[in-house]
């Protein structure tokens, strides 16, 4: 994972946007993510993810979150996704 993002956000409906997908990734669910790109990643939310204040490539400053998500074959393998390439989120469970 990149540790700057590609993308900070500013404006109020993105950041409600953040929010409600922070919401639905409580800490030891059971997930699997759907990304932007097509990629799915299914394991288990490490600790909940927070918004946070980052500046992207170009120096702006704005808020994006990172998630964890444990993976459930490899516990050992760890995936670190930013909250905005997230497309959807289906809970499959908790610990």
């Amino acid at each position: 994972m990149k540790e700057v993002p590609k993308l900070v956000y500013t404006k109020q409906k993105d950041l409600e946007r953040l929010e409600a997908r922070i919401g639905q990734l409580p800490d030891e669910a059971i997930v699997r993510v759907q990304l932007l790109n097509g990629q799915q990643v299914e394991g288990v939310v490490s600790v909940r993810p927070s918004m946070q204040v980052f500046r992207n490539d170009e120096g702006v400053e704005g808020f994006n979150a990172v998630v964890r998500i444990d993976d459930r074959k490899d516990p050992a393998r760890a995936y670190y996704l930013w909250m905005d390439q997230i497309d959807e989120i289906l809970r499959l469970g908790s610990d």
